[in-house]
C-alpha cells in the first residue's frame, strides 16, 4: 500500500519503506537523538530487505502539515507496538483516530514520556483500551567521555566469528535480565534485534571475556550503544564501564557526532555508572501497553 494523497494535511500510512524514507528521511535525520528509534529500525529493515518487513506486516506513517513532515511512526507488525516521534496532543489524537478508522491494532506505544502519555490518552478515548505503563527508560547522550578510575585489568577486543556462541550466550543473559521474550540461537539470531551490530568484549589478562557491549551501525551521525551486559557473578568489578568506554571511543573515532544509550530508569546502579562515564540524561522514555 502506498499513500497517494501526500498533499493533504494528515497522517499518511504506507507499507513501502523506501517511500516512507524518501518522504520522511530528511525529517528523521534533522533531530537524530529524539528520532533514534525510527532511524535505527528503518536502517535495520532496509539492511535486511523488503522480505523481512513485508512478511511481518510492517506499516509506517508520516504526518504532513503545510507541506512539511511534522511527525512519524513505525509499527513492525500487528503484534508489536507503535514507535512515535515527539507529537503534540492534537497530532497524537489525529493519529489514533486515523489508525482506528483504518482498523489497525495497537498493542502498545513507545515514545518520549509526553508523547507516549498523550497518545495513550487518545487511544483510550477512541477505543476504550486502558493503558498500563510497562517500561520506563532514560535516553542518555555522551558529553565528555570520562574513563573509570581505577580501570580494571584486561583489555577490550572486537568480537569475531569464533566468539559467536559466547556472544549469543551473553545476549541471552541480557534479554533475560531486561525481560525480553526472545529466542536467541544460531537459527534465530539473524532475525533478532541483536544482529546487525558490532560487539566488543572486555576480557581478563588471561583472555576470558567477562563483559560485552554492542553498538548499532551509525545513522545520521548517531551511534547507539546497545546492549551492555556483564554476567551477574562478575559484576561490581568495573568491566561494564570499561567496555562501554571502549565502544564509545570507537564510535567517536568513526566520526559519530552523537553517542547515546538507554538505561532502565528504575536501575540506579546503571544510571549512576553511565553518568560517571560522561553520559547525560536527555529524554525520559515510556512504553504503555493496551
Amino acid at each position: 500500500m502506498r499513500s497517494d494523497d501526500w498533499h493533504l494535511d494528515d497522517w499518511h500510512l504506507t507499507e513501502d519503506l523506501d517511500d516512507f524514507l524518501a518522504r520522511g528521511g530528511e525529517f528523521l535525520r534533522s533531530r537524530p537523538v529524539p528520532h533514534i528509534m525510527q532511524l535505527t529500525w528503518t536502517a535495520r529493515l532496509r539492511t535486511r530487505g523488503a522480505a523481512a518487513y513485508d512478511a511481518e506486516g510492517a506499516v509506517f506513517g508520516l504526518l504532513e502539515e503545510a507541506g512539511e513532515v511534522q511527525g512519524a511512526f513505525y509499527r513492525l507488525s500487528p503484534h508489536r507496538g507503535l514507535g512515535l516521534t515527539p507529537l503534540t496532543a492534537e497530532q497524537a489524537d489525529a493519529l489514533a483516530a486515523r489508525l482506528v478508522a483504518l482498523g489497525h491494532s495497537v498493542p502498545s506505544v513507545s515514545a518520549d514520556e509526553r508523547t507516549a502519555a498523550v497518545f495513550a490518552e487518545a487511544w483510550q478515548r477512541h477505543t476504550g483500551a486502558a493503558p498500563r505503563e510497562s517500561v520506563r527508560l532514560c535516553l542518555h547522550r555522551l558529553g565528555t567521555l570520562v574513563p573509570p578510575e581505577p580501570y580494571p585489568a584486561g583489555r577490550g577486543r572486537p568480537v569475531g566469528e569464533r566468539d559467536h556462541e559466547q556472544l549469543m550466550g551473553m545476549c541471552r543473559g541480557f534479554a533475560a535480565d531486561v525481560g525480553e521474550a526472545v529466542t536467541i540461537d544460531a537459527g534465530t539470531w539473524a532475525g533478532t534485534r541483536f544482529a546487525d551490530k558490532s560487539y566488543t568484549f572486555w576480557e581478563t589478562p588471561g583472555g576470558t571475556p567477562v563483559s560485552m557491549a554492542g553498538a548499532n551501525p551509525m545513522v545520521a551521525g548517531l551511534v547507539q550503544v546497545d546492549p551492555v551486559y556483564t554476567p551477574a557473578h562478575l559484576r561490581g568489578r568495573g568491566y561494564a564501564g570499561a567496555v562501554t568506554v571502549e565502544v564509545s571511543r570507537a564510535a567517536l573515532a568513526a566520526g559519530a557526532e552523537d553517542v547515546v544509550l538507554f538505561t532502565d530508569a528504575a536501575n540506579p546502579t546503571s544510571n549512576a555508572l553511565y553518568r560517571r562515564l560522561g553520559y547525560v540524561p536527555v529524554i525520559d522514555w515510556v512504553v504503555y501497553d493496551f
